[in-house]
């Protein structure tokens, strides 16, 4: 499982709280399973924000060939020459 980037932390962590708020303001509730209920609501969405959030994509290596003629070239020249003295 890969781990969350910076930014699903941080965009899950702001839908919690401030979706918290927003639902304790306008429900405007006090008992303890109203807040309850709330908050489990908060920390689904904010769930929910965060794993949607796209993960960065990995680089695409590219292989670059060089001609056959450079190729070439470079595979003569690493041959050793023989000298007769």
């Amino acid at each position: 499982m890969p781990r969350p980037t910076a930014a699903q932390l941080a965009y899950g962590s702001c839908t919690v709280i401030f979706s918290t708020l927003a639902m304790l303001l306008l429900s405007q509730t006090s008992s303890g399973a109203g807040i309850a209920v709330i908050a489990v609501a908060a920390l689904l969405l904010g769930l929910l924000v965060a794993m949607t959030v796209p993960m960065p994509k990995k680089p695409r290596v590219v292989a670059v060939r060089k001609p056959a003629r450079a190729r070439a070239d470079r595979e003569q020249a690493e041959e050793p020459v023989l000298t007769q003295s």
